[in-house]
């Protein structure tokens, strides 16, 4: 895969829809705010926010800021956006954590709850890392959360319910991860790269936590401004063709300095 220039990267994300005018529309995004404003556990991601964040107002300030949605707050229906400006300067963000685990030779564990998505994006970074010196955390065996079994797949863990990967939003996968390293007297990662619940528990653990979400996912972009996940990159999660993440991925990869002969 040849590396994008900035611009060159800028204009496929526009191009897949990855960032720009995403599929999502406005007014799923105003309910997920919503939804968080006013507590509702399953749009924290894992996340402990308190009170802080019962105005959807600044949910919206925040998504606008760091995300690059409409600011508009009377814009209810229609289009929405995400800016690839700010997709492209949270991967150097994320790229920038990458070399340092890198250079630490830490452990590291990959997940994700958007296995049909992301899943190539972790699976690639995983490898680069490993291939840099990093140790890849394999969990134990028998780990279950959400009625369902949590294991790795290409060095991935997702949930698996019904010879299914899961799409799925809950902190539990991660949580239950965890534990079981801690019972086990295994060492916890370094860091995590991941998405939706399973970053936003290891944040709130205490764990160093980069990943990414959809412009109707506020927590993870309210978890990095209150510096509980270290990185947070916006962009469309699940797009009709996961190989339009490839070049994303090639960039990042090559901004951590992870690639071959780098």
């Amino acid at each position: 895969m040849p590396i994008p220039s900035r611009a060159a990267l800028i204009d496929h994300l526009v191009r897949t829809r990855i960032a720009g005018d995403v599929a999502t529309p406005r007014d799923n995004n105003l309910a997920h705010y919503r939804e968080l404003a006013n507590g509702n556990r399953h749009y924290w991601l894992g996340l402990e926010l308190g009170d802080r964040w019962s105005d959807e107002q600044d949910v919206l300030a925040v998504m606008a800021e760091r995300c690059g949605v409409i600011d508009d707050p009377a814009h209810r229906i229609g289009q929405d956006t995400i800016d690839p400006e700010l997709t492209v300067a949270g991967l150097e963000r994320m790229a920038a954590r990458l070399r340092k685990a890198a250079a630490g030779r830490e452990r590291v564990l990959f997940a994700t709850g958007h296995p049909g998505g992301l899943l190539d994006v972790h699976r690639q970074t995983a490898d680069a890392l490993r291939a840099a010196g990093c140790e890849i955390v394999r969990i134990p065996a028998g780990v279950t959360a959400d009625e369902a079994m949590v294991f790795q797949f290409a060095d991935v863990a997702v949930l698996e319910r019904g010879a299914t990967l899961w799409h799925t939003h809950s902190p539990a996968p991660m949580a239950a991860i965890l534990d079981a390293l801690e019972r086990t007297g295994r060492p916890l990662p370094d860091l995590v790269v991941a998405d939706h619940g399973w970053a936003g528990c290891a944040g709130q653990r205490g764990i160093d936590a980069v990943g990414y979400a959809d412009c109707n996912d506020p927590a993870l972009f309210i978890g990095e401004a209150e510096g509980t996940v270290q990185v947070t990159v916006p962009l469309d999660d699940h797009v009709t063709d996961p190989r339009g993440y490839e070049p994303m991925t090639a960039y990042l990869l090559d901004a951590a300095g992870l690639l071959p002969g780098e």
